[in-house]
C-alpha cells in the first residue's frame, strides 16, 4: 500500500467551539479542500500487484457492465490468470525507476503541486489542495478522510478528465459520493464538469501541437488525435464522451486555423470482443500511410490529462509499430498537457470558478 507515501494534509489546530461547554469535541478552523482525480496505477508491475490493480479496475460495472454472474468468473478464472504478466510487461516498459511509481502518479503529483502554488497565491492557506486516485492508491476515502480530518467543510471534486464517459468521470463521482457517505458529518461538496470545450483548455491543447510542429524538421501530413475508446453500445445508449471528444477535435481545429484535411479523430485501447468506437487508431494510423500514402504523423490524445500507459506504452510503441510497418517513416507524439503551464492555469481559472461564492 502507498497511501503513506503522499504527504497528508492538515488544518490548524483544533479548538473548543466558541459558548460551547468545556466538554465539547474540538472542532479544527474551517478549511476548503480541493481534491482531484486520476484514473489510478498499480503500486508496482509483478503479477499480484497488477492482478489487485486490474481486479478492482475491471470489476468496476462502470468499466464493464456484463452482469457480474458472467463476468467475475471469466475474469477471475481466465483473464486475471494471464493480463496482470501482460500488463506488468507494458507498465515496466515505462516504469519511473528512481521513484518506484508510474508515470501517472509522478505526473499527478507535479500537477497537485502546481495547483497548490496557484490556490496558496489565489486564496493564501484557506484551500487545501490534494489528490486522489479512482484505482488503487492514494484512494479516494483516505484522501477525503484526510481533507474531512484537516477541518475541510466544503471540498470542490475535480476528475481529471476533460470529456464526460461513464467509465471515467461518472466512476470517479460514484467512488466520491461512496466515501462520503462513510462520513458522519458530511462536507458540502461542488463537482467540477467536464471542461473539453473550455477555451483555456483548447488553447493548452494548440499551444502543444504548434510548439510540436515547430520543432520538426517538415510539417506532418495528418494530426492523429486519438482519443481512448469505449463500446459502441454506450454512445447509443446516451452516455455523451464521443460528442464530446468530437467537439474538442473541430475546437482545436478552428483554434489553431488548419485545414479540416489535417485532422483525424480515431480511438484506442480496444478491449474485449465487442464493436467499440470506430475508427480505431491503431488500424487507422496504418491505413493512412498504406493506402493515403501519408509518411509522416503526428498524434496526441486530448482526453489524457497526464501521460499514462495508454500514451506512452501503446501509442508511443504499439500505435507507431503498425503505423511504420504499414510504410510510415515518422511518428511524432505530441505528450499530454500534463504539468505544463498553460494546462496549470487552466485548471486553476476553472477551479477558481468553481470556488466562487465559497471564498
Amino acid at each position: 500500500m502507498k497511501d503513506m507515501d503522499t504527504p497528508k494534509i492538515t488544518g490548524g489546530t483544533a479548538v473548543c467551539p466558541a459558548h460551547a461547554p468545556a466538554d465539547h469535541p474540538k472542532v479544527k478552523p474551517a478549511k476548503i479542500g480541493v481534491l482531484i482525480a486520476n484514473l489510478g496505477t498499480p503500486d508496482a508491475t509483478d503479477y499480484w500487484s497488477m492482478r489487485r490493480y486490474l481486479s478492482e479496475f475491471l470489476s468496476d460495472k462502470r468499466v464493464v457492465d456484463y452482469s457480474a454472474w458472467l463476468w467475475q468468473p471469466l475474469l477471475q478464472l481466465i483473464i486475471l490468470s494471464r493480463r496482470p504478466f501482460k500488463s506488468g510487461e507494458a507498465y515496466a516498459s515505462i516504469w519511473n525507476t528512481e521513484a518506484d511509481e508510474s508515470p501517472l502518479l509522478t505526473i499527478t503529483k507535479a500537477q497537485t503541486a502546481a495547483l497548490r502554488d496557484r490556490m496558496e497565491v489565489a486564496y493564501g492557506g484557506e484551500v487545501l489542495v490534494d489528490f486522489c486516485m479512482r484505482y488503487g492508491n492514494p484512494s479516494t476515502e483516505s484522501k477525503l478522510r484526510e481533507m474531512v480530518d484537516a477541518g475541510c467543510d466544503r471540498i470542490v471534486f475535480m476528475p481529471l478528465y476533460p470529456h464526460y464517459a461513464g467509465a471515467t468521470w461518472a466512476t470517479a463521482n460514484d467512488q466520491f459520493f461512496r466515501a462520503l457517505m462513510k462520513e458522519k458529518w458530511q462536507p458540502s461538496v461542488r463537482v467540477v464538469p467536464p471542461y473539453f470545450e473550455d477555451p483555456a483548455y483548447i488553447d493548452a491543447l494548440a499551444a502543444s501541437v504548434e510548439k510540436a510542429y515547430a520543432d520538426l524538421d517538415q510539417r506532418p501530413d495528418r494530426l492523429v488525435v486519438s482519443y481512448h475508446g469505449m463500446p459502441h453500445r454506450y454512445l447509443t445508449s446516451g452516455d455523451p464522451y464521443h460528442c464530446q471528444c468530437q467537439k474538442t477535435t473541430r475546437l482545436l481545429r478552428e483554434r489553431l486555423g488548419w485545414d479540416k484535411d489535417h485532422f483525424v479523430t480515431t480511438f484506442q485501447s480496444v478491449f474485449g470482443p465487442e464493436e467499440w468506437l470506430k475508427p480505431y487508431t491503431v488500424e487507422e494510423v496504418a491505413r493512412l500511410a498504406k493506402e493515403d500514402g501519408h509518411k509522416r504523423i503526428a498524434v496526441i490524445a486530448p482526453a489524457f490529462s497526464a501521460d499514462c500507459v495508454e500514451t506512452l506504452e501503446e501509442i508511443q510503441e504499439e500505435i507507431k509499430e503498425s503505423f511504420e510497418e504499414a510504410g510510415g517513416e515518422t511518428f511524432t507524439y505530441i505528450p499530454c498537457l500534463n504539468d505544463d503551464q498553460a494546462h496549470m492555469d487552466a485548471l486553476a481559472e476553472i477551479l477558481k470558478r468553481n470556488l466562487a461564492g465559497w471564498i
